[in-house]
């Protein structure tokens, strides 16, 4: 499997899981905290990875630290945004593909073909039934500027980053040719989520 060496991966860890009633990154995942999953998967394609976490839940985060960078969130629970923004000055790339860390069925081949449409533009966002998916998308770091001029407006919404730069929309169907069921894009929101997510990984019975 051909490894990116031109682009790196960030992975959000910052929410509270509210809806979940617990951490998402620590949610169970066939014996590993779905976290790890989400960062082994990232390893087959990816050699520099960034996870951006919430102050408190970095010492939980029981994830083997070999090109891994952990940083935290100047402050807990911020958004999105300002993670990413984080996350884009960390990576050691001028390209980085960017996920939350709820998506247990992640492809990092799927990732590796987003990055591979970025040419000239400075982001690739899903589109999927209507709406961006700003947290399954490869970002340049360029991107740091538009996410800081977003912040000093008070504009808090990653989606909003797709107006701000230069960004290539990827419809349905073109993300089905690669992903046919779009399993990667599933993230885990509530606990019926994470049992779908399960089944469909073939843990649950």
């Amino acid at each position: 499997m051909t490894r990116l060496k031109s682009a790196g991966a960030i992975v959000l860890a910052g929410g509270q899981g509210s809806r979940m009633g617990r951490s998402k990154a620590m949610l169970d995942f066939g014996g590993e905290p779905l976290i790890a999953r989400v960062v082994r998967q990232l390893r087959r394609r990816f050699d520099d990875i960034v996870i951006v976490a919430a102050p408190e839940s970095v010492e939980h985060l029981d994830i083997a630290a070999d090109a891994v960078k952990i940083i935290c969130d100047e402050t807990a629970f911020q958004g999105p945004a300002d993670a990413l923004r984080r996350g884009l000055l960390t990576v050691g790339n001028e390209i980085a593909f960017a996920c939350s860390c709820d998506l247990p069925l992640l492809n990092a081949d799927v990732a590796a073909a987003l990055c591979a449409m970025l040419e000239n533009f400075d982001a690739v966002i899903p589109e999927i039934a209507g709406r961006l998916q700003p947290l399954h998308a490869v970002y340049r770091t360029a991107c740091v500027d538009a996410l800081e001029a977003m912040a000093a407006r008070g504009e808090k919404r990653l989606v909003a980053i797709a107006d701000a730069v230069k960004t290539r929309r990827v419809a349905e169907p073109e993300l089905r040719a690669i992903d046919p069921e779009l399993r990667s894009f599933l993230n885990v929101n509530t606990p019926d989520d994470y049992a779908l997510a399960l089944r469909l990984a073939g843990i649950a019975g």
